[in-house]
């Protein structure tokens, strides 16, 4: 009988009870599916890293003889070391591919990871194991010859297979942060490929226990001097790209949709309180007619508990398999992984078991207050709370009010909880708005800030690294360009140490460093100047002193920060020409840069980018985030809609012998409707005015975990400020009318006899 009742109900309250189902899926679903790309992510690379054995570290030196690496080996958290020699090379194709070579002792440390072919044979002198991604550029196949030209050699090998290395997820030129891999690719090869019986190993991989700086220290104390630097993992180029890609998307799915969850579930506990204290005189009658306290419970807190479950299990079902697809095609354009597959995380179920549990608290507690009563007084309506004069109502000016006015404080003030319930509902909506709109506007800004404030050139020249002064003389006069100098660099305070770029500017106004607020710094001759992300992380001010050197040399500066800049994507030190040689170090142009459109070749220039093209590999680069956003933005949309729904259609019910009693007195339909609408903005205005901060709050903690590269002030634009208002305001008016509607067809009996 009280599941025939159940099923009778949910069809007479179906908008309420789907609104329930509703919430719980959409808070799940985005929760789960957002969580599951980012697990995803990290899941699949790190299978893929342990598969692949990739290094804890690599030390780099132009001669790792066997002296060395005994003495590697000897160091206690040293557990396996492999030596390679690892140089650029030039394949035989007629763009001049760029491939890095990897001529390798053994195959036990960053293996490669075979996807065609046969396995990596040590012994094998005349094969090649090469880059999937470029093979398939190029259309290359296991069996076929391939050539490449080194430091005087030319050596042509078969293929003997196809795959990938963790070494190279992310692998893009010097000149373009998106991979074009009919340009660049990889190959491996037995030691014995080498044409030379000599070979000039440069790079040790090693690991080892303990924590990467405990052996950095220790490599420093025991082995200084016989070696040129130490990169950890987390530093390595393709890893640290990776993880900051994989950072930026569990930023959201960390952050936004928990904001998401916590709304729903405050929308669940005021929906099951309202429509639980709406059936009081129903649980009277059940009591009368021999129920116990016991079955009633079960019966009201299986109304939330069923949908709730229904609709968590759909998202947990739903939201891992559908919104990790739409992010992976993009992705793996860019990032190289043998597996692209969305996973679980007990987060999830977590997640979901909260949600149930907090349905059946609320319906318990709930039917707990009304079960303790006598069959005789549940079975009568609630006595209305009577409504007393406060301070604002002895004031003068109350009497000048209007009756609108008046009666929406009194309403309001007596139904305190329905009208906290429905401001902190327009709040949370309103705080995923402006975070949603807010990574929309950072993003733009972001794009702005580099490409147009900082970067102002056309075309940018990258040399040849055998070029000579003269030549990059040459080229520079004949394009009217400025020469810049940029290296990676580790730099070092006295609480951390961290991998940022080295920038060394020639008097040029194409590259103009900024403020905070876009403004042109101007950085003197004898000044050196370092990003507020880089200051911020090495704990450091103007006037402290760092420790810096250029990956590659083992030659350590001890420099004095004069000035501080803001950089949205590049972070680490800016200086003069003048000054990188006043500190005893060579002034090396590696680019050229110029407001004119360059499409003349050049013997020592390896690329030439265009501003356009470089705006254009951002857009791609970014392309998985915009659609992060875009799929946030609408969900937040969507949730406000079945929010202030709910709320609006709760408010609506819990006052409808109110407005049958003011419909009796004469109050015509349209007084009606404005009466409920001014209530509805009053709620409305509040809970915007109070969610602006708390989404600013929101959106600068998801950029403050957006990883060491980027560097982005929260901020929304007035256009998306107006368009968060008018979302916000729109649908409450909307709901509004919807329920201004009902007005008319209001059953005046049955209304006014709810009270008897």
């Amino acid at each position: 009988m009280l599941a025939k009742k159940m099923l009778r109900d949910i069809k007479k309250h179906k908008t309420q009870f789907l609104s329930i189902f509703l919430m719980a899926f959409l808070g799940v679903f985005v929760f789960a599916g957002v969580g599951g790309e980012s697990v995803g992510l990290e899941v699949n690379v790190n299978n893929y890293y342990n598969d692949t054995n990739l290094a804890d570290g690599w030390i780099y030196s132009p001669n790792l003889d066997m002296n060395f690496i005994d003495d590697v080996n000897n160091l206690t958290p040293t557990t396996q070391s492999e030596r390679q020699l690892v140089l650029d090379s030039i394949a035989d194709f007629s763009n001049n591919p760029e491939i890095k070579l990897h001529f390798i002792e053994n195959n036990t440390i960053s293996k490669f990871y075979l996807m065609d072919g046969e396995p990596l044979n040590i012994s094998d002198e005349d094969g090649v194991w090469l880059d999937k991604s470029f093979a398939d550029a190029k259309n290359l196949k296991v069996g076929d010859n391939i050539t490449f030209e080194f430091n005087g050699f030319k050596i042509k090998k078969e293929i003997k297979g196809i795959g990938y290395s963790p070494e190279y997820v992310y692998h893009a030129s010097t000149s373009s942060v998106i991979p074009d891999f009919n340009k660049i690719g990889f190959a491996y090869m037995s030691y014995k490929a080498f044409p030379t019986d000599n070979i000039p190993y440069n790079v040790l991989n090693v690991k080892f226990t303990g924590s990467p700086e405990e052996y950095n220290n220790l490599l420093s104390d025991k082995l200084d001097g016989e070696y040129n630097s130490f990169v950890e993992q987390s530093e390595h180029s393709s890893v640290s790209q990776f993880s900051e890609e994989i950072n930026q998307h569990k930023m959201m799915g960390d952050i936004f949709p928990v904001v998401f969850i916590l709304i729903a579930m405050l929308i669940l506990l005021t929906t099951m309180t309202r429509i639980i204290a709406h059936q009081r005189t129903q649980i009277g009658i059940l009591k009368a007619s021999g129920f116990t306290n016991k079955s009633i419970m079960i019966h009201y807190v299986s109304y939330g508990f069923w949908l709730v479950l229904i609709g968590s299990i759909l998202g947990l079902i739903i939201g891992p398999v559908t919104l990790p697809q739409l992010f992976y095609p993009s992705m793996s354009s860019t990032y190289k992984l043998p597996s692209w597959n969305p996973a679980w995380s007990m987060d999830f179920v977590y997640v979901a078991v909260v949600m149930i549990i907090m349905s059946l608290l609320v319906s318990y507690f709930a039917v707990r207050s009304i079960s303790k009563e006598n069959p005789a007084d549940t079975i009568k309506p609630k006595i209305p709370k009577i409504s007393s004069s406060g301070l604002v109502e002895k004031i003068g000016f109350w009497k000048h009010l209007s009756f609108n006015s008046r009666w929406n404080y009194r309403d309001a003030k007596r139904n305190k909880f329905r009208a906290l319930m429905t401001i902190i509902g327009v709040i949370g909506c309103t705080a995923l708005l402006v975070s949603a709109f807010g990574m929309y506007d950072g993003m733009n800004d972001l794009k702005e800030w580099e490409f147009n404030q900082i970067n102002h050139y056309d075309s940018k020249l990258v040399i040849d690294n055998d070029a000579s002064l003269s030549e990059i003389d040459d080229v520079a006069r004949d394009v009217d360009g400025d020469k810049i100098m940029e290296s990676a660099i580790e730099i070092e305070s006295d609480s951390a140490k961290k991998s940022g770029s080295l920038i060394a500017l020639n008097h040029t106004d194409l590259i103009t460093p900024t403020d905070y607020d876009w403004n042109k710094m101007e950085i003197g001759d004898d000044e050196v100047s370092i990003s507020q992300k880089m200051a911020d992380m090495l704990d450091i001010s103007v006037g402290d002193t760092v420790k810096w050197h250029i990956i590659g040399s083992d030659k350590w500066i001890k420099t004095k920060i004069d000035k501080i800049h803001a950089d949205p994507t590049s972070q680490g030190i800016v200086m003069s020409s003048d000054k990188l040689e006043n500190l005893d170090l060579n002034y090396t142009p590696t680019s050229i840069v110029t407001e004119q459109h360059v499409d003349k070749n050049y013997s020592i220039i390896k690329t030439v980018n265009s501003m356009k093209d470089i705006t254009s590999s951002w857009d791609e680069l970014t392309e998985s985030m915009w659609l992060l956003i875009y799929i946030l933005i609408f969900f937040a949309s969507l949730l406000a809609i079945v929010v202030l729904y709910n709320l609006g259609l709760l408010s609506f019910t819990e006052i409808e012998r109110e407005i049958a009693t003011l419909k009796v007195l004469g109050f015509k339909t349209g007084s009606l409707r404005k009466l409920l609408l001014t209530q509805n903005l009053w709620f409305t205005f509040a809970g915007f005015i109070l969610g602006l901060p708390v989404g600013y709050y929101v959106l600068k903690m998801m950029w403050d975990s957006s990883g060491d590269s980027f560097y982005i002030l929260p901020s929304i634009s007035p256009m998306n400020f107006i368009l968060t208002a008018t979302i916000t305001f729109t649908l409450s008016i909307l709901v509004n009318l919807m329920f201004s509607r009902k007005i008319k067809k209001l059953n005046m009996v049955e209304s006014l006899k709810s009270g008897e």
